[in-house]
């Protein structure tokens, strides 16, 4: 995803449509949310109205939680690309 880091300076549509406060969580916080639910829609303890209104939440957590995770692979990436790069910079140096 274009415009995110890791600090949760996300500039998307996407993590611009989330509602505030899962847009600030970090990954953790939006994974443990998100257990949380589940885990309540499992024991079916609630009723229609309260389940609809968690998967509807669980739904804009796991956005969330794939926003960090494609953030996180892209630095991954970028770091990588910069290691290899500087392995060819050495290894032409030696040469």
């Amino acid at each position: 995803m274009k415009g995110m880091t890791m600090d949760g300076d996300n500039t998307t549509d996407e993590t611009q449509q989330l509602p505030e406060d899962i847009r600030d969580l970090g990954y953790e916080e939006a994974r443990d949310q998100l257990f949380s639910i589940v885990q309540t829609l499992e024991r079916n303890q609630s009723g229609l109205e309260e389940s609809i209104a968690l998967w509807e939440r669980s739904e804009l957590l796991a956005r969330r939680c794939d926003e960090w995770l494609d953030g996180a692979r892209e630095r991954l990436e970028r770091a990588i690309e910069r290691q290899g790069k500087d392995d060819e910079n050495e290894s032409s140096e030696q040469n």
